[in-house]
């Protein structure tokens, strides 16, 4: 649930509320982050490892839509050999420059110039931004990496748990500072997207607690990669 840009339209995708004014969550890191520990509760760093390890040691990675670069700052820094965070959010961009990161502030919807090249691109929680034309900004990432992407995308919508405690964080989770967005993955639509992708995948699996399932796609030209595929 990073900041992105994004447009409201029709489609086959959960609702949930969507809110005009920015989300009291990403005015903030701190915010952000005592969000993101309700929401997933135990398994909030368990998530963020899951998702570090696949990104191979001494790797040049891009994170796309970044928040306040939490993956950086606490799994990858020390392990990888260059990091660049991308986000709408000039909050988060000040707050990961301060760390020391390569942070740009970009509105992915509104930027169509190439992505900067990463051996790895990883995308987490925020896919559904790009609703419902997901599949540009995955195709946007697999040409700037050079190797692998990786796609961490919730497919429980927690805006609609039975928690009440959860729900109400959840829907008011929808606006980084880009508009509201209402349209959400479930497990079947989340595959169905990746099936276009069915001959780069190298991994598939569901995050502890299993409210986000991982892609990682090969981005190398086919005829290229000795790797087989676990999907």
């Amino acid at each position: 649930m990073c900041a992105c840009s994004a447009t409201r339209a029709a489609g086959p995708w959960d609702d949930s509320l969507a809110w005009v004014s920015t989300s009291l969550i990403y005015r903030n890191a701190r915010g952000y982050e005592l969000t993101m520990q309700v929401l997933y509760g135990r398994h909030y760093q368990a998530r963020m490892r899951a998702v570090a390890a696949e990104v191979p040691e001494g790797s040049s990675v891009l994170e796309l839509c970044c928040g306040p670069g939490t993956l950086y700052t606490r799994y990858l820094r020390g392990r990888v050999a260059h990091y660049i965070g991308v986000d709408v959010n000039g909050r988060f961009i000040e707050t990961l420059r301060r760390a020391g990161a390569d942070a740009r502030k970009i509105d992915l919807r509104a930027e169509k110039r190439p992505l900067p090249e990463a051996d790895v691109v990883i995308m987490q929680a925020s896919l559904y931004h790009f609703l419902p034309d997901a599949e540009a900004i995955v195709e946007r990432m697999i040409a700037a990496a050079r190797d692998r992407v990786i796609v961490s995308e919730p497919i429980r919508n927690l805006a609609s748990s039975k928690l009440r405690v959860i729900g109400a964080v959840g829907r008011r989770a929808t606006n980084p500072g880009a508009g509201g967005h209402a349209q959400r993955f479930t497990e079947t639509t989340f595959d169905l997207l990746m099936q276009r992708y069915r001959s780069r995948v190298l991994k598939a699996f569901l995050i502890p607690g299993g409210r986000e399932k991982v892609y990682v796609l090969d981005s190398r030209p086919p005829g290229r990669s000795e790797r087989a595929a676990d999907s």
